[in-house]
């Protein structure tokens, strides 16, 4: 965490909103996924860790029904009102919407919000980077929202309430996983949840000598509108398909044995290969978490790279940039494993990288791409960090 995000924070209130008495300051993490992508509207399983990097925000009540909200990242903005009496789910295409839709999925579950207030937000997670800057503000939102107003709602619940948010308000279909990591996200340890039942566990990632790095492409991905409701589409046209044919419930049933059994039920071949990609996508999560419990790193490495090759080809969710970072890093001595982390499109791949070899990475991966691109990419060695809380 990075305190001076806060200081920033509470010196913009101060410069908007006149003063800084009675005001609270909280965090939210963003998010990186290990492995096991796209699996989590698939009724899967995910491997994400919480990271240091996140949202701050600084918070103060009002006597009125008015929320003003200002975003240090977001300067030009300016500072944005909104009324507790006029949420518009699906119109507002502000930040504003991921913490108004929060507001809205609270009242809407019976917690009613009984005055405004006044939020500043700040945060250093890379806008458009792939790393869940949505959902930690989601997250932070509704953090905000249980300790201002001693709502009675678990971390798991802001999670839920998070993802409703996004889909219902603010029109983005996605899965659990983001809302999840950054809510229940513990030091040094990921997350293996299985989506179909919220069941999860924490597994300590223990990188003795190596260090997880995310590299940026600078490629703005924005998924809204994007392929992304497209690909979900395509996977629940998959998932009725073999229903019928064996009965399962979600993708994430089948095994690849299963699959292979039953995928000439799926007549159109881009459906097909969207299909296998979920059911593959699983059982490379569920493999490496025991991999990586058992120790074995480098095998953990290797499917974080056969992971990335199934995003690419079988779910085409990747794009040239990605490619190039996650080919470059494979040829890197000391690179366990690198991948695109992420919905795609843009963003970030996430790299285990040898402590003597980040050097090295960063050089040969950054030039390569610069030279191929045009343009720089973004290195950022992260550490795994805690959930929410007030700072």
């Amino acid at each position: 965490m990075d305190l001076s995000y806060k200081e920033e924070a509470l010196s913009a209130f101060l410069e908007k909103f006149g003063d800084t008495e009675g005001v609270r300051c909280y965090f939210a993490p963003g998010r990186v996924n290990l492995i096991g992508e796209h699996t989590d509207y698939n009724g899967g399983h995910v491997f994400p860790c919480a990271l240091t990097i996140g949202t701050y925000a600084a918070v103060r009540k009002r006597k009125d029904r008015r929320i003003r909200f200002y975003s240090v990242n977001l300067s030009k903005s300016g500072v944005i009102e909104r009324s507790l009496d006029a949420f518009q789910p699906l119109q507002d295409d502000s930040w504003t919407a991921y913490p108004m839709g929060v507001m809205w999925a609270f009242e809407k579950r019976g917690f009613q919000i009984p005055v405004g207030l006044d939020i500043v937000v700040n945060g250093n997670i890379p806008n458009g980077s792939g790393l869940s800057s949505s959902a930690s503000l989601e997250v932070l939102t509704g953090y905000v929202l249980k300790e201002e107003f001693g709502f009675p709602v678990s971390l798991v619940e802001i999670a839920k309430i998070g993802q409703d948010a996004e889909n219902n308000y603010c029109g983005m279909n996605c899965g659990i996983m983001d809302q999840f990591a950054s809510a229940m996200g513990k030091k040094d340890n990921a997350i293996f949840l299985d989506c179909a039942t919220l069941d999860y566990e924490y597994a300590p990632v223990v990188l003795d000598g190596m260090k997880l790095v995310v590299t940026n492409t600078n490629k703005k991905h924005k998924l809204v509108g994007s392929a992304y409701n497209d690909r979900r589409r395509e996977c629940e046209e998959a998932r009725e398909i073999l229903a019928d044919a064996c009965g399962i419930k979600t993708l994430g049933d089948l095994s690849n044995e299963e699959f292979e059994k039953y995928k000439d039920a799926i007549k159109d071949p881009v459906v097909r290969k969207r299909a296998k990609h979920a059911v593959y996508e699983n059982n490379r999560a569920i493999r490496a978490v025991a991999e990586l419990k058992a120790g074995h790193i480098e095998e953990f490495g290797r499917l974080m790279n056969a992971s990335h090759v199934s995003l690419r080809d079988d779910f085409e969710v990747s794009c040239e940039e990605l490619d190039i970072l996650a080919e470059e890093a494979w040829k890197v001595p000391g690179v366990l494993g690198s991948r695109m982390t992420g919905g795609g499109f843009g963003g970030c791949t996430v790299s285990i990288v040898k402590d003597e070899a980040i050097p090295d990475f960063k050089q040969k991966v950054g030039d390569a791409y610069k030279k191929r691109v045009g343009y720089d990419c973004t290195f950022y060695v992260v550490s795994i960090g805690d959930g929410p809380e007030e700072v």
